[in-house]
């Protein structure tokens, strides 16, 4: 019997990367799985394909999370086809990185609408329906950055550091009705964006992490998994690093 078993976990932004990692994590461990994705492409039916394969129910759905009402909207279809929401994992994120000096409103408007107003979005749907089920757990993707900040990613930043406040809040507040809320802040993860930069970059990168190596988004779905089960039943409103202690 998996760590997940008869439970029902919504990811955001789960078509591919670190949101995949974790949807496929808890698949394994038992969960049906509802994910979403600005759209519905080939790297999200792929995704839906390797879900079914551990025999659990699955399903996508094409929604912006950074719009409330398609949020709203996206959840109660969700109850509709599986009847209950344990697990939140709010992972839905981009960066659009520039020094201070040159960004623009779009560039800081953008990266704060989606990584951290989709999390309020989906966390207001949500946590009426948790509240009436008297338990579930609230993970939100923050960042080593969201806790030190980094040149370059003022907005990113910031959207990351603002996860962090919103997860301590909603512990406090919802806790007395058996929520969870924890924040995961990855370091340098191994991933597309990452294997896009120069060799020399990578190299020095990894030279800053005491473990020596990048991390996996496997390695990130282990700690979420950690964070949607009872292991973690007395674990609130705290944010786990995972990054080969490059943040200690």
């Amino acid at each position: 019997m998996g760590l997940l078993e008869g439970k029902v976990a919504l990811i955001t932004g789960a078509a591919r990367g670190i949101g995949k990692a974790i949807a496929l994590k808890f698949a394994e461990e038992g969960a049906d799985v509802a994910f979403t994705d600005l759209v519905i492409n080939e790297a999200a039916e792929q995704t839906i394909a390797e879900l079914e394969a551990f025999g659990h129910k699955v399903k996508a759905y094409a929604s912006n999370a950074a719009s409330f009402e398609e949020t709203h909207a996206v959840v109660d279809e969700i109850l509709k086809e599986f009847g209950r929401i344990d697990i939140l994992v709010n992972n839905a994120g981009i960066t659009k990185d520039g020094l201070m000096l040159r960004m623009s409103e779009q560039q800081w408007d953008a990266v704060l609408t989606v990584n951290l107003k989709s999390a309020f979005n989906f966390i207001h749907a949500l946590t009426p329906v948790m509240a009436r089920q008297r338990g579930g757990s609230i993970i939100s993707m923050s960042s080593v950055v969201g806790v030190s900040g980094n040149a370059g990613q003022c907005n990113y930043s910031a959207s990351k550091a603002g996860l962090i406040g919103l997860t301590k809040s909603i512990a406090k507040e919802m806790g007395p009705r058996g929520i969870r809320a924890n924040c995961i802040a990855p370091g340098f993860i191994i991933s597309d964006m990452t294997a896009a930069l120069p060799d020399d970059v990578r190299e020095q990168w990894v030279k800053t992490i005491p473990l020596r190596r990048g991390g996996t988004p496997e390695d990130v779905a282990k700690v979420a998994l950690f964070l949607a089960s009872d292991l973690s039943a007395y674990v609130s409103g705290q944010v786990i690093h995972c990054c080969g202690g490059m943040n200690c």
